[in-house]
């Protein structure tokens, strides 16, 4: 019997390994044009908590750079904390939750949804949700929806789910592109070939293994990464840490400089997340890190001649969107890896529920 030839697979590995057919079942079913939102959108605002968190801030970076928007992420708690929330008219408001009944995002579209005041009067704001549970709460009380067709997730780490919330955004951006005069044709030429790059991502199980059990014997991991790939890594450090509860932190590179390296007086590994390959910037910080503190250091994602890591996974994808889903597998193999190796119970973590009911 091979080393993933198992007899009995966890929830989380049979959840990981379904991605590619839920996505392409998105691709087929939805895509841009099926996908309904506001005519005109000139903000959006997304709202969500944890992996769903995660997914609003690629979301926001994403609806920056494909329909030319301003677009914000921001927590649910903490946005029912502000005094003041956005309110611009045409702002459409987005609300990500695997669950759709998830307590504090609940009330945050509850809050959007009483209306706002000015010298014409009260109005209010469109709101769109996107859920793997249609008729859940948040499903009904938005105007909009997008139902992500990932089926229910046994595991309490975030796997299919998230990916699917990922892509029903991505459509979503190029409909809102679309509505606003863009050309779409690339993406969604693109995206046809997502399913099969998922595919070959997961060929690349063992090599993730071999890594897995040299961060196992680590006592601190920090994941950085610049740009777009920051939430991602956002990602990757919550599931290994849900599923291991290892100490490890995400981080943007240029950030982590200004004080929060002292993590790494322990002993530490480092992690880059890569979509576009080590950037000069990143390649000299890589390179004061390593002389200071000299811990092993492993990229994720696209290499160049920038930077010489102690190991490379990496699916070489001809655009960073795909490459930003190719590297989301790879952390989540990265997580279940870890956590077998440290003889982890990956679907039921101890202490964590699946839906954060208050």
């Amino acid at each position: 019997m091979s080393l993933f030839d198992k007899h009995s697979k966890t929830a989380m590995e049979q959840e990981i390994y379904e991605q590619p057919e839920i996505l392409a079942g998105i691709l087929s079913q939805s895509g841009a044009d099926g996908i309904e939102v506001p005519e005109k959108v000139n903000k959006i605002v997304l709202v969500a908590s944890g992996s769903s968190y995660h997914c609003a801030r690629f979301s926001a970076d994403l609806l920056g750079q494909i329909a030319g928007i301003d677009a914000r992420a921001i927590y649910s708690s903490e946005f029912l904390l502000k005094k003041i929330i956005p309110k611009d008219k045409n702002t459409l408001y987005i609300f990500i939750t695997q669950s759709g009944e998830t307590t504090d995002t609940v009330k945050a579209l509850r809050r959007v949804n009483k209306g706002f005041e000015d010298s014409g009067g009260h109005y209010t704001l469109n709101t769109l949700s996107i859920t793997n549970k249609p008729e859940s709460t948040i499903w009904k009380e938005t105007q909009y929806h997008i139902d992500c067709l990932a089926g229910e997730e046994q595991s309490i780490a975030a796997t299919k789910s998230f990916t699917a919330q990922m892509l029903c955004v991505l459509l979503a951006a190029l409909k809102i592109a679309k509505n606003r005069g863009g050309n779409i044709d690339e993406y969604i030429q693109s995206l046809e070939k997502l399913p099969d790059v998922l595919r070959e991502t997961l060929t690349l199980r063992k090599k993730v293994h071999q890594l897995a059990r040299l961060l196992s014997r680590q006592k601190v991991v920090v994941m950085l990464a610049e740009g777009i790939s920051y939430a991602i890594a956002k990602e990757g450090a919550l599931k290994i840490k849900e599923t291991s509860y290892m100490n490890i932190n995400a981080a943007l590179i240029g950030e982590f400089m200004h004080g929060h390296l002292a993590v790494l007086n322990n002993k530490a590994a480092v992690i880059y997340l890569s979509v576009h390959g080590v950037s000069p910037n990143a390649a000299n910080n890589l390179d004061k890190i390593k002389k200071e503190y000299n811990p092993s250091i492993f990229i994720i994602g696209k290499h160049n001649n920038k930077y010489i890591s102690n190991f490379n996974i990496n699916i070489d994808c001809e655009n960073e969107i795909l490459q930003m889903f190719s590297n989301t597998i790879i952390c989540q193999l990265l997580a279940l890896e870890i956590a077998e190796n440290l003889h982890r119970n990956v679907d039921k973590p101890r202490g964590l529920k699946k839906v954060v009911l208050q």
